[in-house]
């Protein structure tokens, strides 16, 4: 298995070094053939695209793309899936609030109970985590009690950015969010192809806030909303 991580960023050069550094210490399973990782940079305005550069120079399991413009999280994941030529693909967010020290779980959960698309969640026991922000807390609660609903299946954490799904099924998604509901779309129509084949792992979790560069807004929290309800109630293609 040929292993493709994802990391969308937009302004992140205080911890993208930390969190490149940190995918080159992580053990793989011994079923992973090769991995690389793509770094979709969504035109950031600070020196991240220059860091990288120099980090990666002479490295070629290293591709760095950077956006014309600032088109959103969904977007840059998106060119990733493109981009990439492995079978499966992690999405690995650049600000350390999840770990890839997780991600040997979620490979093996995956081909455990050979399913395609593995979710992680900051909220499953297991692990010890420091404490988050209540009201974020109980919005993803909410929406994710919403699309476990119109999808029927039980979530736990829709919006964890942590998310192992293989090429077979990414090929099969039209996804159209530019922006943070891409996480809401992307589950809902893979759970309506086929609602079995998704399984959810505790993962670490890192809070950080907005003076530490946290990108997430509360009028994304209403596009998020209207997301779900666009391809869970209404069920947009």
């Amino acid at each position: 298995m040929n292993l493709t991580i994802i990391i969308p960023l937009y302004n992140e050069q205080d911890y993208i070094i930390d969190v490149l550094e940190k995918i080159e210490q992580v053990t793989m399973p011994e079923f992973i053939n090769s991995n690389e990782v793509i770094l979709i940079d969504d035109c950031s305005s600070d020196n991240s695209n220059k860091i990288i550069s120099a980090y990666i120079k002479g490295k070629s399991s290293y591709k760095l793309i950077r956006q014309d413009s600032n088109q959103g999280k969904g977007a840059a994941v998106k060119r990733g899936f493109e981009e990439g030529t492995g079978d499966v693909y992690f999405i690995q967010d650049a600000d350390l609030e999840l770990t890839p020290d997780d991600l040997p779980e979620m490979l093996k959960v995956m081909v455990d109970l050979n399913i395609e698309f593995v979710n992680g969640s900051r909220y499953l026991p297991g692990i010890v985590r420091p404490i988050s922000s209540y009201k974020r807390y109980l919005a993803n609660r909410f929406f994710t009690f919403l699309t476990s609903v119109l999808i029927n299946a039980k979530l736990t954490d829709m919006a964890c950015g942590h998310k192992l799904i293989h090429r077979n099924l990414v090929s099969k998604i039209n996804l159209r969010e530019k922006r943070f509901g891409f996480e809401a779309e992307l589950i809902l129509k893979a759970l309506r192809i086929k609602r079995n084949n998704i399984a959810e792992v505790p993962v670490r979790y890192f809070p950080r806030n907005m003076g530490e560069g946290k990108k997430f807004r509360t009028s994304d929290a209403f596009r998020i909303l209207w997301t779900i309800i666009k391809y869970g109630l209404f069920r947009k293609k």
